[in-house]
């Protein structure tokens, strides 16, 4: 059985920095990579114009944020394992959850919000670190 290796992104260059540094452990680790983001509401709206519909939901919006991630990563580096999900809640709660349920041996964050007023304030690195059940890699992505 393969280790899993997570990591939490929301769409932002930073977050896709952190990805491809999670992918190429990955690799190396001979690991699942799991491209995870948050939602925040399980709002479901249906938008009608004319005779067209469409129906907005945001845990639909979520795993297509992270499944466009996650296939920008799998083209950039040749070989890594990869899957993308969505989860409701606080992005932090969201990654530890989900790295409790799939048993994983890391997550992977960036380190966007670990300097001035968001390391007061806190960040997702920060809540990711103190409470996950696994290894934590905190990648450095604001260069």
């Amino acid at each position: 059985m393969s280790e899993t290796i997570i990591v939490g992104v929301d769409g932002s260059e930073t977050a896709q920095r952190a990805a491809r540094r999670a992918a190429e452990l990955a690799v190396k680790l001979d690991a699942d990579l799991v491209v995870i983001t948050a939602h925040a509401s399980d709002n479901t709206e249906v938008v009608s114009i004319g005779s067209d519909t469409w129906i907005l939901d945001d845990a639909e919006q979520a795993r297509k944020l992270a499944q466009r991630v996650a296939n920008d990563v799998k083209n950039a580096v040749p070989g890594v394992k990869i899957s993308a999900a969505a989860g409701h809640g606080k992005p932090g709660d969201v990654l530890i959850s989900d790295a409790e349920d799939r048993k994983a041996s890391m997550i992977v964050v960036g380190n966007v919000g670990m300097k001035g007023l968001g390391r007061v304030l806190g960040s997702v690195a920060s809540s990711v670190a103190h409470s996950a059940p696994c290894d934590v890699l905190v990648v450095k992505t604001d260069k």
